[in-house]
C-alpha cells in the first residue's frame, strides 16, 4: 500500500490531476494491489503513450488494468466477468487510420488469450452504409447477415476472423430510427423524448447488448469489446455519441474502460518541426466533454522526438514513454491496462509481415473499374489479392485501369490517357473487373473482358464483372450486337442481363440479394470446384439486384460459355467459366468479403496461381478429391 501512496501522490504532485482523474488514481492502485502489478496507465498506438511505474514494455502494460478480471473471476466463484471497453477515437482530421489501430488492438488482446469483439459507430444519419457511394465513403462491406455496413468492419473480420452482424455497426440514423419507433408504441409513457436521457441511453443499451453476442463461434460472450467511434472529436453529429460513451466509462468502471485517441502530428516541411499543437486542442476537447484518454496513438511522418513526446505529456496528460516503438511494448501496455498476466502469442502475425518484407517478385494486374479514383473503393479487393500473392510468394502489383479510359469515346477527348489504358492492360499477367453500379465504364469493361478471352489472359469478374463477360460473350460469340443489361438499357432487344424478380424498383436501401448464400456446384470437374478442394456447394456474400437472364442460358452453354454454379433453386447462375480458357471465371457473389491473411479466397489464389502458370500443378493435386 505505501507503494501505491506514494504513485498517487506522484500523480497529484506531477500532473496536478483534477478530482475525477485522483479518484480515478485511487482506483487504479486499489485495483493494482496484487503481486508484481504496481503499474499506472500507459499508452501507445504508433508512437506515444503512458509511462509504467516502474517502466515497462507495452505487452507488460495492457496486462494489469486486465490481471484484476483474473482476481474477479475467482472472487465472483465462476460468474461471468465484466466486459471490458476498449473506445478508439480520432483527432485533428479524419483517415489518420482509426480503424486500423483498433483492429491492432484487437490482435494484441486476441494473441493475450481473450476473446474480442467490434463494434464501429458511424455518426451519420443514414441507417447503413447501402446507398453511399463509394467515392463519398469507400467500398460497402457486407456481412453474413446481409448488412451493409462501413469498411471497417471489414478490417475487424480481417485482423480478428470474426463474423460480425448488422448491430456490430451502429448509426445515427439506427438509433434515432430505434427511438422513435418506441416512440410511436407509447414505450415512453407520454414523456418527452429528448436527446439526453433517451438517445444517449439507446446507444449504451445498444452497444452493450451488441457486445455480449458471440462472433468468434464460441460460445459465450467475449472478454473485451473494441469500440471505434468514426469522425473527429468535436463533430457535431458525434456529440450524442461522446456522450452516451462517458457514461458507459462512468458505469462500467475505469478498471473496464480504456481510452486511445488517435491524433496527428504534422511537420512542417519549411522547418521539418513536429507540431502538437493539433493534438493538443483535440485532447483538451475531448477532456473538456468528459473522456480522458489513457494511451494516445500519434500518427506522423516521422518518429515522434523525445521533446514531441514531452510537450504532448505535458499539455495532454498523458505521461511520456521514450522507448515505446516496438510491438511488443504496445502489446504489454494494452496488457497492463487490463490485468492479462499471459504474453501476447504474435509469432504468426510476426512471422507474415517479415514473409512479406522479404519478398522480391511481383505479379502484375489489371484492376479494371468505375472507382479507381479511390483505393478504399475495392479495399477488400486489394486485402484479398495481397492475401493470395503471399500464399504464391510474390508481392501484389496492381495497376489500376479506369475502364473509361479503354473506351473508344476517350481516344478522341483524352488519347494519351487511352493509350496509356491499354498499354498498362496488355502489359498486366491478369486481369481483374470488380462490382458497380450505373452504365458509366460498362463498355471499358466490355472490352477489357473481350482482350482477356481472346488473348488467354487469366480473367476474374466479380458481380458486375459476371454479368459484363456475359454480355461480351453474347456480343461477341452468339453476335447479338445489342445484348445488354438492362441497368443500362432497359429497351434493349437481347436483355441478356436482368432485375430481379423479388427486388423493388422504389427503394433503394436494403432491397438487394444480400449476404451469405449457397452455390452449388453443377460440374465437380470445374476449375472453381477444385479451388474450393472439390466441395459439393460454398457459401459466399452477395450484393446484386440484376441476375444473368435465365432464358438466356442455354444459348450462352451450346456456344461454349459453362455456368458450373447455380443457387439451390436452379435458376440464378452463380459462375460461370470458359473451360478452354486458362482461367476465365466470372462469379455473381463477392468472395474478397471472406479473403482472411493466411487464408486467401479460392478463387483469388487461382487467379494469381494462373497468372504466373502454376494453377495446374496446383489443381492436380486436388484432381481425385484429395
Amino acid at each position: 500500500m505505501a507503494t501505491i501512496r506514494r504513485h498517487i501522490g506522484y500523480l497529484k504532485t506531477t500532473y496536478s490531476l483534477p478530482r475525477p482523474r485522483l479518484l480515478y488514481g485511487n482506483r487504479t492502485g486499489l485495483r493494482l494491489a496484487v503481486p508484481s502489478s504496481s503499474h499506472q496507465l500507459v499508452a501507445s498506438g504508433v508512437f506515444c503513450v503512458r509511462q509504467t511505474f516502474p517502466s515497462q514494455s507495452l505487452t507488460q502494460t495492457l496486462r494489469l488494468r486486465l490481471q484484476a478480471h483474473s482476481h474477479t473471476k475467482a472472487d465472483t466463484q465462476g460468474k461471468r466477468a465484466e466486459m471490458k471497453y476498449v473506445l478508439v477515437t480520432g483527432g485533428v482530421v479524419s483517415g489518420l487510420g482509426k480503424g486500423v489501430t483498433a483492429s491492432s488492438v484487437g490482435v494484441v488482446l486476441k494473441a493475450c488469450g481473450l476473446r474480442v469483439t467490434s463494434i464501429k459507430i458511424d455518426p451519420y444519419l443514414n441507417t447503413d452504409a447501402g446507398t453511399m457511394s463509394p467515392f463519398e465513403h469507400g467500398e460497402v462491406f457486407v456481412l453474413d447477415d446481409g448488412g451493409e455496413v462501413d469498411l471497417d468492419l471489414g478490417n475487424y473480420e480481417r485482423f480478428l476472423d470474426l463474423t460480425l452482424t448488422r448491430d456490430n455497426n451502429i448509426t445515427t440514423g439506427k438509433i434515432y430510427q430505434s427511438v422513435l419507433e418506441k416512440e410511436r408504441r407509447g414505450d415512453y409513457l407520454g414523456k418527452t423524448v429528448q436527446v439526453v436521457p433517451h438517445i444517449t441511453d439507446a446507444i449504451k443499451n445498444w452497444i452493450e447488448a451488441v457486445a455480449v453476442i458471440p462472433v468468434d463461434g464460441k460460445e459465450g460472450p467475449a472478454d473485451v469489446c473494441v469500440i471505434e467511434l468514426g469522425g473527429t472529436v468535436g463533430d457535431i453529429e458525434s456529440m450524442p455519441f461522446i456522450e452516451a460513451l462517458r457514461q458507459l466509462s462512468f458505469s462500467v468502471g475505469q478498471d473496464n474502460f480504456c481510452l486511445i485517441h488517435v491524433s496527428l502530428i504534422p511537420v512542417l516541411g519549411v522547418v521539418g518541426e513536429q507540431k502538437t499543437k493539433p493534438t493538443q486542442h483535440s485532447v483538451r476537447e475531448l477532456r473538456a466533454l468528459g473522456l480522458t484518454p489513457h494511451l494516445l496513438a500519434c500518427r506522423s511522418a516521422q518518429p515522434l522526438l523525445g521533446s514531441t513526446k514531452e510537450k504532448l505529456s505535458q499539455f495532454c496528460h498523458v505521461p511520456a514513454e521514450p522507448k515505446c516503438s516496438s510491438l511488443n511494448s504496445k502489446a504489454a501496455k494494452l496488457r497492463f491496462h487490463f490485468s492479462l498476466a499471459i504474453p501476447p502469442a504474435l509469432e504468426d502475425w510476426t512471422r507474415m509481415a517479415e514473409t512479406f518484407d522479404n519478398l522480391t517478385k511481383s505479379v502484375r494486374i489489371a484492376l479494371v473499374g468505375k472507382y479507381v479514383g479511390l483505393s478504399d473503393s475495392y479495399l477488400s479487393v486489394v486485402k484479398a489479392l495481397l492475401h493470395a500473392c503471399i500464399a504464391c510468394s510474390l508481392k501484389p502489383s496492381i495497376d489500376w485501369i479506369a475502364a473509361s479510359d479503354l473506351e473508344e469515346d476517350s481516344a478522341k477527348l483524352t488519347p494519351e490517357a487511352h493509350t496509356a489504358a491499354w498499354e498498362t492492360l496488355r502489359n498486366a499477367a491478369c486481369v481483374l473487373v470488380p462490382g458497380g453500379f450505373g452504365d458509366r465504364g460498362v463498355r471499358g469493361m466490355i472490352l477489357a473482358a473481350k482482350y482477356a478471352r481472346e488473348n488467354n489472359v487469366p480473367y476474374l469478374g466479380i458481380c458486375l464483372g459476371m454479368q459484363i463477360s456475359v454480355i461480351e460473350f453474347a456480343r461477341s460469340v452468339l453476335n447479338l450486337e445489342s445484348a445488354n443489361s438492362t441497368e443500362f438499357d432497359g429497351q434493349t432487344p437481347n436483355p441478356v442481363v436482368i432485375f430481379m424478380p423479388e427486388g423493388s424498383r422504389t427503394h433503394m436501401g436494403s432491397t438487394m440479394r444480400l449476404g451469405s448464400r449457397r452455390t452449388l456446384f453443377q460440374m465437380p470437374d470445374c476449375i472453381t470446384s477444385k479451388l474450393y478442394h472439390n466441395s459439393e456447394y460454398v457459401d459466399e456474400r452477395h450484393r446484386h439486384r440484376y441476375e444473368v437472364n435465365p432464358e438466356v442460358i442455354g444459348n450462352l452453354e451450346e456456344a461454349g460459355l459453362k455456368f458450373v454454379g447455380k443457387d439451390d433453386s436452379g435458376k440464378r447462375m452463380e459462375i460461370l467459366e470458359l473451360p478452354d480458357h486458362p482461367f476465365y471465371v466470372g462469379v455473381q457473389f463477392h468472395p474478397e468479403f471472406k479473403s482472411r491473411p493466411g487464408r486467401p479466397s479460392a478463387l483469388f489464389l487461382g487467379l494469381i496461381l494462373a497468372a504466373t502458370g502454376q494453377l495446374e500443378a496446383y489443381l492436380a493435386r486436388y484432381q481425385n478429391g484429395s
